[in-house]
């Protein structure tokens, strides 16, 4: 007869989930989205005890983990420790980024709490899968910042699509290699920070104490993110 932790362990690999846990694979190829809390020698091998979505904890070996997960146990750190080996300057944005961005990992947007903090700028891309415009520029945002990513600047999205697989299903159809602000942050970001602009695609260029640089807006009129693209451009080369 099955134990109760047997029961789980069978079960919890057939979850998924779109939010803060990340996607850890079995060496058997079952999957769920777990939260690892902290990690701990046994029996010779790491152990991880996780977190699942409805608070229940379990224990894992690295020995029961595929390959690369392993190796993530492995080298886990807690939050604490990673957040002061991440040698990124403060800016006005981490309150509100901190823990709260998703990056495309995969076929499927995952928790993302490995920024590497930019040195001089933000920008935020406002946006939505069902905007045509958006849909035409984004690719060539996604040209630019493959070609021009450095630790000068980072991109961030903040959505306006009505539900997260709208806004997953956007990132895959284009690639999207930049961060995003999870929906649920969203109103929340929009209220803070107040950033012009009422139409979309529309890009924020900001420094990093929260200073607006440029927008897709002049005044009332609209001028488009190829406009603030082409401005970063400038700047990295200066």
């Amino acid at each position: 007869m099955k134990t109760t932790l047997q029961l789980l362990l069978a079960g919890f690999f057939t979850l998924s989930a779109f939010g803060e846990f990340r996607t850890w694979t079995r060496s058997d190829g079952k999957t769920a989205d777990l939260e690892l809390i902290s990690v701990a020698d046994a029996d010779g091998e790491k152990t991880g005890e996780f977190k699942m979505r409805d608070g229940r904890k379990v224990k894992l070996k690295a020995s029961v983990l595929s390959e690369d997960d392993a190796k993530l146990l492995e080298e886990w750190q807690p939050e604490a420790e990673a957040a002061a080996a991440d040698s990124g300057p403060e800016s006005a944005f981490d309150k509100i980024l901190d823990g709260n961005l998703v990056k495309l990992s995969g076929k499927s947007l995952k928790s993302f709490r490995e920024l590497k903090k930019p040195a001089k700028y933000y920008m935020f891309y406002y946006t939505a899968s069902w905007c045509g415009p958006c849909q035409k520029f984004t690719p060539s945002l996604v040209e630019f910042y493959n070609e021009k990513k450095s630790d000068a600047f980072e991109v961030i999205l903040i959505s306006s699509d009505r539900d997260e697989d709208s806004m997953e299903k956007y990132a895959r159809d284009k690639q999207m290699p930049w961060p995003h602000l999870k929906l649920s942050k969203v109103e929340k970001f929009r209220k803070e920070f107040n950033h012009p602009g009422s139409g979309i695609p529309n890009l924020v260029l900001c420094d990093i104490e929260g200073k607006l640089i440029k927008t897709s807006y002049e005044g009332d009129k609209y001028v488009g993110p190829t406009s603030v693209m082409e401005h970063l451009e400038t700047l990295l080369t200066e």
